[in-house]
This record gives structure tokens, sequence and C-alpha cells, in this order.
């Protein structure tokens, strides 16, 4: 007797429908991919217990004919394509006629719906995928699907649902992705009766991202638009000081689809290099907008994997749109001056509240913002004060009656601490003499312009001769593209800050951070000029590859020649006799095997993947050669420094992430001291 079974219907549609239907998320998905494609402008789901014993999704799309809605819950039935051919060009959300039938076999399920031109609508009732009946009913235009009890007939599944406030946050979620693919649509999500989550749908995408990731999140992005070679890249990045630790949110659309993309999220992390600190991820919501026919999107069930006929051409579109949009950015990051919450262990009430004598040295401030601030935690007075002696009662008054002598014992402690940090920190950037090659040959002459300021006239107007030391009645005019405005240099804080009066707004400049960028950007000018130099080797050097590493630099010989190498291929080893100019000889294995995997990968050309390596030994480089913070430098460095800046607005991070200034405008300030 034959071992092979043919399983029923049912049994396959059990085993279909967990390919597409694994938790009420899934569902969610399925059925907004549905009410999109049928044209809707205004889309309602409600869920309630997470979603296992109740969802509903609404919308006034085009409605579905009676006749049609037994025939929507079969496997395989849909209106979004008719043969093999629609396959190459699919441009709707849904196209596998699955998600009815897989959503039908596992729940009690009811669709009730109406098309414009009929009078009345229909509902069709389902279980376990068997149709209970079609009934006339009285409906608004649209079509509502509402699923109850879901997997009540697989217990076996049921039982591997999380909490059910993990699948409210997993279908909040899904909600949220699709709003931002269609901000021209107004979603609302109802969680157990309380609204969760509610767009305008007036098409702005800045306003779709304001209403889910809140005002803080949209405030901090910078636009995006590029189009070339049949690729529009469009939509919003963070700025460098909108990072998080993880990739959650990286959001990219694939011709209004939501996808998974390793090529998307190489593509923008590499365009952060030199932007964001290495151990933190951008942020963004990215349109990528390609012809449909050099897209496969049939890749997987759950649509969110997709493959593209040359992904070289997506991730350069991508990289070149972010990197193009980072260095034209010009904004730099507010001051924050927001109150210390009591969960930091701060302060808790307003700035202006805090007694500390300006002229106090910095262990006796110290002393005295402790002693404020236990004072303002206290919220009622110690036994035997009296109400209006406490309320009125200075920090010094308080440490003497109720505090005693441990507070001066901490705060001694704390300045101690202070002080070994600081010093700690001042050794670690100590100068360190950088290496014989054209990096370190550049950053000399950085540095000899730098010093050379007052008396060669490079960066000063001929009739100003030297730079006037730093005073804080003089006013400066800020050179090229900002010269209709002056700005006052007011002086430094801690031998490490600039403070610079412009206009409205006070500017707090990080001194090393904006030097160690100005040299960065200087440094890559250089080398840029120098982009086909090469360095011919004494000896050959043998570098090990895979046989696959091999093929792929034989294959790209051309284009990896162009970067500045020379070499032979063998069997497993690549025989090396030139390099890029400025490369060291350690860094040429890792640089070529770099090449080698992100070609197979499709994560970088030669010629982009040695643009990066360059940068990160830019920045370090760089980084050493910058005036040191702490240190006390002659005016002339500070104020060439403070022209540079002005020179180049884009300049606002340093090449490891970090802002070199900060903005603080007059109508803060003077709202921090309650001034009308």
């Amino acid at each position: 007797m034959g071992k092979i079974n043919v399983l029923s219907f049912a049994v396959a549609n059990l085993i279909a429908a967990g390919e597409v239907v694994d938790r009420p998320a899934s569902v969610i998905k399925e059925l907004l991919e549905n009410a999109i494609d049928s044209g809707a402008d205004r889309i309602t789901v409600e869920i309630q217990n997470g979603g296992v014993t109740f969802m509903r999704v609404s919308d006034n799309g085009c409605g579905i004919e009676p006749e049609d809605l037994p025939v929507a819950i079969r496997r395989h039935a849909t209106s979004k394509i008719r043969d093999a051919e629609d396959l190459d060009g699919i441009v709707t959300l849904g196209f596998r006629g699955e998600a009815l039938a897989a959503i039908a076999s596992v729940s009690h399920m009811r669709i009730i719906s109406k098309t414009a031109d009929a009078e009345t609508g229909a509902m069709l009732d389902s279980l376990g995928g068997e149709i209970l009946g079609v009934y006339e009913r009285a409906a608004s235009n649209g079509t509502t699907v509402i699923v109850e009890d879901l997997f009540a007939n697989v217990p076996a599944r049921r039982k591997f649902l999380k909490k059910d406030v993990t699948e409210a946050t997993a279908i909040c979620a899904a909600v949220e992705k699709i709003a931002l693919s269609k901000p021209n649509i107004a979603f609302k999500l109802i969680v157990d009766g309380n609204i969760r989550l509610e767009t305008v749908g007036d098409g702005n995408l800045r306003n779709a991202v304001y209403s889910i990731f809140g005002r803080e999140f949209a405030s901090k992005l910078i636009a995006v638009e590029s189009e070339g070679e049949g690729i529009s890249v469009s939509g919003f990045i963070g700025r460098s000081d909108n990072v998080r630790p993880n990739r959650n949110y990286q959001n990219f659309f694939i011709n209004g689809r939501y996808v998974k993309s390793k090529t998307a999220c190489a593509a923008i992390e590499q365009a952060y290099t030199s932007y964001i600190p290495p151990e933190k991820f951008p942020c963004c919501v990215l349109y990528i907008n390609v012809n449909p026919a050099t897209v496969d999107v049939n890749v997987h069930p759950a649509k969110l994997e997709v493959k593209f006929s040359n992904e070289k051409l997506v991730f350069e579109a991508i990289y070149y749109a972010v990197r193009n949009a980072l260095e034209e950015n010009k904004t730099r990051p507010d001051f924050n001056v927001s109150q210390t919450q009591k969960s930091a262990g701060g302060f808790s009430g307003r700035v202006s509240d805090m007694r500390v004598p300006v002229g106090d040295t910095r262990a006796e401030s110290l002393k005295k913002r402790q002693l404020e601030a236990d004072l303002c935690s206290v919220s009622e007075p110690p036994k035997g004060a009296s109400a209006d002696k406490f309320v009125h009662m200075t920090a010094e008054e308080y440490a003497r009656e109720y505090v005693g002598a441990n507070a001066t014992d901490t705060a001694k402690a704390a300045s101690k601490q202070e002080e070994k940090q600081e010093q700690k920190q001042e050794q670690r950037h100590s100068e360190v003499k950088a290496e014989e090659s054209p990096i370190s040959r550049e950053i000399e002459r950085v540095e000899h312009s730098v010093s050379q300021y007052s008396t060669d006239g490079g960066n000063a107007p001929a009739e100003q001769g030297a730079a006037e030391p730093i005073r804080n009645e003089a006013v400066r005019e800020a050179p090229q593209a900002t010269k209709s405005l002056s700005y006052r240099i007011v002086g430094e804080l801690f031998n490490s800050y600039v403070v610079v009066e412009l206009g409205e707004k006070m500017l707090l400049i990080d001194k090393h951070a904006a030097h160690e960028r100005v040299i960065f950007e200087r440094l890559k000018a250089g080398m840029r000029d120098k982009q086909h130099a090469s360095q011919l080797l004494m000896l050959p050097i043998e570098v090990m590859m895979t046989t696959d590493e091999v093929a792929v630099l034989s294959e790209y010989r051309a284009e990896i020649e162009a970067v500045g190498f020379d070499f032979t291929c063998g069997r497993n080893t690549v025989s090396v006799s030139a390099v890029p100019e400025g490369i060291s000889l350690d860094a040429v294995a890792d640089m070529l095997a770099i090449i080698a995997e992100r070609i197979m990968s499709n994560t970088g050309t030669a010629m982009l993947t040695r643009d990066i390596i360059f940068e990160k030994a830019l920045y370090q480089a760089s980084c050493k050669a910058a005036i040191k913070a702490g240190r006390e430098y002659p005016p002339e460095y500070v104020a060439w420094l403070v022209d540079k800046l002005m020179e180049l607005p884009d300049i606002t991070f340093c090449p490891h992430g970090r802002p070199v200034a900060m903005e603080l405008s007059k109508k803060k300030i003077d709202h921090q001291f309650e001034r009308t």
C-alpha cells in the first residue's frame, strides 16, 4: 500500500494559512492591503484583546459585488492579476489571492460590502472556511471585514500567541508601517475602545510622520529627493542627532510597499559614515520607486522581501541620495534647556530656582548645587521647622540645620572625582605624531596654515593683517555664505567651548569637534584630487583569497584598478604590485576582501568602498591633528576656527558623529528667565 497521501482541501488550507497568517498582526496587514487596493481614502481598524477575539477593518473603497463574495475566500482567487505575464509588473499590494482564504480557514469571518452603484449591500458569513450564507443587508459604500475567534479551530497555533498587549503592539507597528506608506489615506486605529493612532490623510508625509512618531522625531528630519537611471528616492532621513541603537526606525517602501531590504539598509548606513557614531543606526522613511518589471515582490507569502534585477543601481541611488542630503544639511542641533527630571536623580524645579552665585569656585558651586537639589526635593518641612521658615530657607541654612557636614564632604569628593576624570580625558587626547604618509603630510600642512593664520593672510582679508584677539566687544563679519550676518565672539568656556553671538541666537561651539571636521573636509578634498594615484611596491604582496573572491576581483578588474590597485590573480591568491596612495600595507588584504565581499553582496562598488575606507582613515587622522579641548590656544586660532565654521555652514557634526555647535535662540533664553 502506498505511503503518499493526498491531503484534503481543508487540511491544505490550514497549512497554507500558516504561511500567510501567523498572528493577528498579519491578518490586519493583509486586510489593510486589500483596503488600499480598493481605492479607499479612509480606513479604520478596530481590535479587542490583542485582535485574538475581535478585529474589524472598514474602508470606503470600491466594494465587492454580491456574486464575488463566495469566490473571494477561495484560494488563489484575486482581481489583481489574470495570467503569468501580470507578475512581471505588479503595482498592487495584494496579488496572490491567499489572504482571505487563509483568514477564513482559521476564524469566524464576515465580509460586509457595497459598491457605489448598488442599492443595498451584502454580507458573507463563514466559519472555519465553510460558507454559512450570503445575505442582503444595509451597508455604506466600501467593505468591512470582521474577524473573530482567531485560531479557534487550531488550538495548537493559538497557544503560541503572545499576551494581548504584545499582539496589540505588533498590530500597531503593522498599521504604522502601512500608514507611512500611504500618507494620502486617513488611518484610524482603535484598541479596546481607545484611539491609538490617527492620521489626517492629506498626502503630506511629514504630517504622517508627526502623527506616528511624534513632534520631536519629526523636527529632526532631512528631506531627500533624488532621481536618476529610472530610480527615484524621496522621503526623510534622520539628522545626525536623530539616531537609534537598532534598525527599528528604518522604513523602506519599494513602489509603495513596506519591505525589509538588506541592500537599502547597507546603502543608508554606509552613507552615514563619518556622520554618526559607529554603534548607532540612522532613521529614515524612504520611498524607492523603480520600474515594476525590475523588482520581484513574489518572493515570500508575507511579501516583506523583494529582489532587484540590478541591486547595484538601487544601492547607489539610495547611497548618493542620502549622502547628498546629509552634505547639504545646515541645521545645527538645538541646545537642550529642558528641565532635569527627578527620575534622573537631578533637580526637578526651574533653572531660575537654582540660586548659585556666579563668582563661586567650582567646588563651592558644586556643593551649593547639591544642597539646592536636596532642599528642593523635600516636599515637607523637617520636624521643628515652620512652613514659612522652610519656604524662605537658603541652601546654606538648610545644610547647616538639617544636612550637616556630610554634604560638604560629598561635594568635595564629587569635585575631586570630576578633576580626575578631566585629567584622564586630557591624557587620552595627548598629541600623537602622525605616521609619514600623504595623510600626515596634509595634516602638517593644515596645522602650519593654522599657526601662520595671523601672518600669511590666507584665511583673512589682506587689509586686516593679523587676527585680533578675542574681545567681547569685537564684531566680525561672517565670510562668504553668511556674509550678510555679523557675529561676535563672546569668549571661551573651560578652554573647550566657544560662545558666539549670531543674530538672534547664540552658538556654543566645541572647538575640537569643529576643527576636526574642518581638517577632515580639507583632507577629503585633497584626496579626491588624487583619487587615481597609486604607489608601486618594491615587492608584491601576496593576499590569500577564496575562489569566489578571486573570481569577483578578476571580473571587476577594470573598476578595482581605477581605484589605484594593480594585481594579478592566482588560484587562491592575489598578487598586489600597486596600492592606492595613502593606504598602509597592513590594510591591503582587508581592503581587497571588503571590496570583494561588497561586490558579491551588492552593497557597493570598489570605488565607493575605497572612499568609505579612506574616510575612516581620514577622520582618525584629523582627530589627531585638531586642537584639543581643555587647552588654551591663542585667540587667533579660535577666531580662524569660527571664521571657517561660518564659511561652511553645512559643518554640523564631527566625523565621529558629535555635534560641532549647538544653537540657543534669544527667545528660549528669555523664556528660561521668564521674560515676556
